[in-house]
């Protein structure tokens, strides 16, 4: 299949502690490490592993953050379509602590692929069989709804508001307010809305309630878990599956990623879903 993602990349260092700083206080790492992620790289690099390879319209600065973020994700199997963004490389600190849980603080504005970007080749998402939209423009919005399949985050909900397209797929987490979506919040409204709501699993609209999966290892780090969990209902969908086994890959998605270190531990490979 040919899959793509329109979003972001942060390049992030983690830190692993005992627990995040209270205000005042000074922890100590046992671990620390740093890669390029942000939603729309982790998202694409997990398609990338479910599929073989993935398109990531992108923004990146023309620093030497920017280029270890094109080199690294490349080297992971990524095929980068990155406007150059003015500026620095947008940045995060990530507290990972003794639950798993991530904390994360971002240095810097997030930067954007536009579809006005004249140097993009955006007419390939016209060929694409799934496109999810992770940030970007109304103009990038617009040339991801090219594809038969837009799956959407529900942190863009200004941007969704602007571009009045139909989303196949709305989904985000309930646990986060500023991911929660009620209806009537967009015009036209999304096909289906999938909520996560972590352990609990969570909910398809219209449809019910699902589980979440099963971890295949000890709990060890939070960092990515909602956009593995698209890219897999986004991977689902394309080959054609109804939404709740969709729903269900993807939930395997974000439990394989929770039990690695960082963005890309434990994503869930196309041979984990072809042994399945």
């Amino acid at each position: 299949m040919k899959l793509a993602v329109v979003g972001h990349v942060e390049w992030v260092e983690f830190a692993r502690v005992d627990h995040a700083p209270a205000p005042g206080e000074i922890v100590h790492a046992h671990e620390t490490w740093e890669e390029p992620a942000g939603g729309g790289a982790v998202a694409a690099v997990q398609l990338a592993n479910l599929d073989g390879s993935c398109l990531f319209f992108t923004a990146l600065a023309d620093d030497d953050l920017g280029r270890r973020s094109r080199e690294e994700l490349e080297a992971l199997g990524i095929t980068v379509r990155a406007g150059s963004a003015p500026g620095t490389q947008r940045r995060a600190l990530t507290h990972v602590d003794e639950d798993g849980e991530r904390t994360i603080t971002v240095l810097g504005d997030k930067l954007l692929p536009s579809g006005e970007d004249g140097s993009l080749p955006w007419e390939e998402l016209h060929r694409c069989d799934a496109v999810y939209f992770v940030s970007g423009d109304v103009a990038a919005l617009r040339a991801a709804r090219h594809s038969p399949v837009l799956v959407a985050t529900a942190r863009e909900l200004p941007t969704l508001r602007r571009a009045s397209v139909q989303v196949d797929v709305l989904v985000g987490s309930g646990e986060d307010a500023a991911e929660r979506f009620e209806a009537g919040e967009l015009e036209p409204e999304p096909s289906i809305v999938v909520t996560t709501a972590g352990a609990l699993g969570g909910w398809i609209r219209p449809g019910g309630p699902f589980r979440a999966a099963s971890l295949p290892g000890p709990v060890s780090d939070a960092y990515g878990c909602g956009d593995c969990f698209a890219a897999g209902l986004t991977y689902g969908l394309a080959l054609g599956k109804p939404v709740d086994e969709a729903v269900s890959l993807g939930a395997r998605c974000g439990a394989a990623v929770l039990t690695g270190r960082g963005a890309y531990g434990h994503q869930l490979a196309g041979a984990d879903v072809d042994s399945d």
